[in-house]
């Protein structure tokens, strides 16, 4: 059993705070579902010792002792398994929990420690070879300054993160295809508008056939829940940022027809939608439901 000291403390680490004598789970302020029994006693042990690595068999014998028969292995994927779900975690990127293959779990973030008289500070003791084991571990309390935290989400749906996550990749192909079908006329309108005509047309071309199979992957990907995607599109952002922000000027293809003004409303729109992508990902990633999905 946890010991008296870690029942009275509170801990705090990321937006949630842990009452151990109660289990009582609050995420910046706001009340959550309590943490009891076994996931409980995995997640105090695991708050005791940010950084280091509890072996599964250190856990076997704090839950049960050397003459009881169980399934435990079972039974303690299934503890830390409700804890992720507790924190919104997940195995695949995880915030707090990391797996240590074959050995057994490590506490990643920086955690607080209130006692009952005074407070102290167990930081991360997140060795150098740390980084390589896990590169996609991030600590929860670096938190991006203008892009939105998963932190900040609230939780979506996975069928309506689906639908909109198409959505945006077909719009985006109907871009791609709608200009090259219409290259005739596109480098005409260019040669009027611009100064460098032919440098402007050549990247146009080479961004539609490159944003082609970016945006049918995506698409597939979405359609088919593959596992892991938002921490794979999360990789591929600066790459489709810059993508994103040209092809926000393709209303401006059809200013002749539409009009300055309302391109430019569009424009900046599509300006926003990268953005989107991103943080709808990260709505779904937050659905305790789903396991290395969104």
């Amino acid at each position: 059993m946890p010991d008296s000291a870690n029942q009275k403390s509170i801990f705090r680490f990321g937006l949630y705070e842990l009452e151990g004598a109660t289990g009582d789970l609050r995420k910046d302020g706001q009340a959550r579902p309590r943490v009891q029994g076994q996931p409980l006693e995995v997640l105090l042990h695991l708050l005791a010792h940010p950084g280091d690595v509890v072996t599964r068999e250190e856990l076997r014998l704090l839950l049960w002792p050397a003459d009881t028969f169980v399934d435990y292995d079972h039974n303690l994927n299934t503890a830390v398994n409700k804890l992720r779900d507790a924190l919104s975690d997940s195995a695949e990127n995880p915030r707090f929990i990391q797996t240590i293959p074959r050995r057994g779990y490590r506490f990643i973030a920086s955690v607080e420690v209130l006692g009952e008289s005074a407070s102290r500070f167990a930081e991360s003791k997140l060795k150098a070879g740390l980084g390589a084991e896990t590169p996609a571990s991030v600590s929860s309390e670096k938190r991006n300054f203008a892009l939105s935290d998963p932190d900040d989400l609230p939780d979506a749906p996975r069928g309506v993160v689906q639908i909109l996550f198409s959505l945006i990749q077909v719009m985006y192909l109907c871009f791609y295809f709608i200009s090259l079908a219409r290259l005739r006329w596109v480098e005409p309108l260019l040669s009027q508008r611009v100064l460098h005509p032919k440098w402007l047309f050549a990247l146009l071309l080479v961004t539609a056939l490159i944003g082609i199979p970016v945006r049918l992957y995506l698409l597939s990907a979405a359609i088919f829940g593959y596992r892991g995607l938002p921490l794979k599109f999360l990789r591929l952002f600066p790459f489709v940022l810059p993508l994103d922000a040209l092809w926000a000027l393709a209303p401006f293809l059809l200013v002749d027809e539409i009009g300055v003004g309302l391109a430019l409303a569009v424009t900046a729109a599509l300006l926003y939608v990268p953005f989107s992508q991103r943080s709808l990902l990260l709505m779904g990633e937050g659905n305790p439901k789903r396991v290395g999905n969104f």
